[in-house]
């Protein structure tokens, strides 16, 4: 028996967001008495953003496997397999656990090409919709179904989830556990405490309105939606101010449709931001446009931070905001839907108070890191017992 079960954990970039995040909480907490972990990771795009401070301050200093990073082609990909594959045989692992599309596709091929034991894949969102074309879709469905075959178990971070990857005939319902997101939202809890620093360097008094949305501007966050309800609901509430939080390939074109929507004055883009719980502490209301999620980490956050939230019900959202309970739900794609519960909420401060109280009480601790590391630990212990590397 080991005195150690090895894990590698492979991850396609640190860009800023619920992967890199999860994959750093697990790297660190899974270094312990029972376990010795090491995270490899590929590089972040310019305009994505990065979470390495965040892993170097919680002791986890990555790997770094150029290829891991870059655009899918056959012959990266080919490279970056080759790449894991001689790693894998240097570190010789008992358990790779593989997050995000091509790190899942690299580190799975060469972990059974080099006969690590157990191999674990998450799935923090998907593609199977929302994505690409009908024909890309089709091909990556396959991809993922022969990959699935490999893999001893599959990680989807949500109930609802689990049933979408089934549906999609990735893999049978038993080879695939649900474990929620786990995040560091201690800090959240007490965002009450930086109440107004937001609006002091943003010049904005406790008057105005302040509704934000925290994601990357990327097409699946479908900001062209956002801004949409954002110029309906200026137009009836005009005080009101929108801040968009993040960046990405989208910020120029999402610029110049705010300014279409003549909403220069109204619209702020902030960028990525490292100070979460005092944006969160002075946002009336946080929303999300996405066309497709997997775990909604914003709203977590936002929840945590006792926010009220307005959200599509898509993917893993509806798990998190129970729809007039601790948040209102909108169809996709719908702008007017949108600005109704944008609006709602600002129309009634009171409930909206309640509804972020309810939101804090219903994330916290399900989605706390401690039990997250405790729901994976738990996950390679069944598994080790079942490959006999450690006493039944």
């Amino acid at each position: 028996m080991p005195e150690k079960l090895r894990v590698l954990r492979a991850i396609t970039r640190l860009n800023i967001g619920g992967p890199a995040i999860h994959a750093i909480i697990l790297t660190r907490g899974l270094q312990n008495d029972r376990f010795a972990s090491v995270l490899v990771t590929g590089r972040e795009g310019p305009r994505e953003g990065s979470m390495r401070e965040l892993a170097v301050t919680r002791g986890v200093r990555p790997l770094v496997l150029e290829e891991l990073g870059r655009e899918v082609s056959p012959t990266n990909d080919l490279r970056a397999t080759l790449r894991m594959y001689r790693l894998i045989c240097r570190a010789r692992p008992h358990i790779v656990h593989t997050h995000m599309a091509k790190a899942g596709t690299a580190g799975r091929l060469a972990a059974r090409l080099a006969g690590v034991p157990i191999v674990v894949h998450t799935f923090h969102g998907h593609t199977f919709h929302s994505y690409f074309g009908r024909a890309r879709t089709a091909l990556l469905l396959q991809i993922e179904r022969a990959l699935a075959r490999l893999t001893d178990r599959i990680v989807a971070v949500g109930e609802d989830q689990r049933r979408e990857i089934v549906a999609y005939g990735i893999a049978p319902a038993s080879k695939i556990v649900p474990i929620p997101l786990g995040l560091e939202l201690e800090p959240m809890l007490k965002a009450e405490r930086e109440r107004g620093t937001l609006r002091a360097e943003l010049g904005v008094d406790n008057r105005v309105r302040l509704v934000g949305i925290v994601a990357r501007l990327v097409p699946i966050k479908a900001h062209d939606v956002f801004l949409e309800a954002a110029s309906r609901v200026h137009t009836l509430a005009p005080t009101t101010r929108f801040l968009v939080i993040g960046d990405g390939e989208r910020r120029a074109e999402l610029e110049q449709l705010a300014a279409d929507r003549g909403l220069a004055d109204a619209v702020r883009f902030l960028g990525w931001r490292g100070d979460m719980q005092r944006v969160y502490a002075d946002l009336d209301v946080v929303a999300l446009s996405s066309n497709n999620e997997g775990s909604p980490v914003a709203l977590i956050e936002a929840m945590a931070a006792a926010r009220p939230v307005v959200a599509t019900a898509v993917g893993g959202v509806p798990e998190v905001v129970c729809d007039g309970e601790n948040g209102l739900l909108v169809p996709p794609r719908d702008p007017a839907a949108l600005a109704e519960g944008i609006l709602r909420l600002l129309r009634e401060p009171e409930r909206a108070t309640a509804m972020g109280l309810a939101g804090r009480a219903h994330v916290y601790p399900r989605y706390a890191a401690g039990r997250l590391v405790a729901d994976v630990e738990r996950l390679y212990l069944e598994l080790a017992r079942e490959k006999r590397l450690v006493a039944a």
